[in-house]
């Protein structure tokens, strides 16, 4: 049984997790919230994330995100407010809220109603939204998840490219995208999924080294068992099919980029911007 929370400091609407919070890092605010938080009178007329006056700040799992509210009027018998949020922080939300955003995955495929599946897999998740109208801040609180069935592997397809991809395509966006993955222990490269056509970076911190690679798969390469004692950490921007024949191009550049800056095997002039030495041997002048 969950708990009412007792920390509550200031008016709170608690939101039930959704498809809305997925496609288009934008959320509807109720009329009633609106009421509530002053934001008909403190957001009145401001149309455009580009006005300063629309700026918020947003606060979740001890991080800050910038934000924006603006007001949608037009067509409308009375104004809509909408809370506009970064990327990143869809990204987060998705990874605390797991099977909600697995579930409209789901929906999306079978071309269904949200409603319909809701009905199909019955459970629901709830985000506490709560405005500190005096510092203009959101804070977003995870009231209720439910616990993932495989919560090891959700959190993996969540944080794949392959994912992203399937996310660019339900949205209709055709823009060639790259993919940017965060660090990862070596000893996991074997659980990425769609991780090919990428250039690769990894990292030993005991002994402050640096490397910059491409693959056309990221397990093969790393497969080979070379990798995974030399290095602890590596991560990976995946390029669109578009940029595969210029894959090598962006390695050669990123690895000159970085002998700019770190100590290198080669007699590039360096910035020596850390106690980290650059390992590849290949460095283009």
């Amino acid at each position: 049984m969950k708990i009412e929370r007792s920390n509550v400091k200031h008016p709170l609407w608690r939101k039930k997790v959704d498809s809305s919070m997925w496609g288009h890092n934008v959320t509807t605010i109720p009329n009633w919230a609106c009421e509530m938080w002053s934001v008909n009178s403190m957001f009145k007329g401001i149309t455009s994330q580009r006005e300063t006056e629309s700026e918020v700040s947003i606060n979740f799992n001890d991080k800050t995100w910038k934000g924006h509210i603006t007001e949608a009027s037009k067509g409308r018998p009375s104004p809509a407010y909408r809370l506009w949020f970064e990327e990143d922080l869809t990204y987060e939300l998705k990874q605390v809220f797991l099977m909600s955003y697995m579930r409209d995955i789901e929906k999306n495929l079978r071309g269904k109603k949200e409603s319909d599946v809701e009905e199909d897999i019955p459970f629901w998740e709830f985000l506490d939204i709560e405005f500190d109208e005096k510092n203009r801040k959101f804070l977003f609180v995870a009231y209720y998840t439910q616990k993932p069935t495989f919560p090891k592997l959700f959190s993996n397809i969540v944080a794949s490219p392959k994912m992203k991809e399937i996310d660019q395509k339900i949205m209709g966006k055709s823009k060639a995208k790259i993919f940017k993955q965060d660090w990862r222990p070596i000893e996991e490269f074997h659980t990425e999924i769609g991780a090919d056509n990428v250039v690769y970076m990894l990292l030993n911190k005991t002994e402050k080294k640096f490397y910059v690679g491409e693959a056309k798969n990221l397990i093969q390469r790393f497969s080979s068992g070379k990798y995974d004692k030399k290095w602890e950490y590596y991560r990976y921007d995946k390029l669109p099919n578009s940029l595969e024949n210029y894959r090598l191009e962006i390695e050669r550049a990123s690895i000159r980029a970085f002998a700019s800056v770190l100590k290198n095997k080669k007699d590039i002039s360096t910035m020596n911007i850390s106690n980290y030495s650059l390992t590849n041997s290949r460095i283009d002048k």
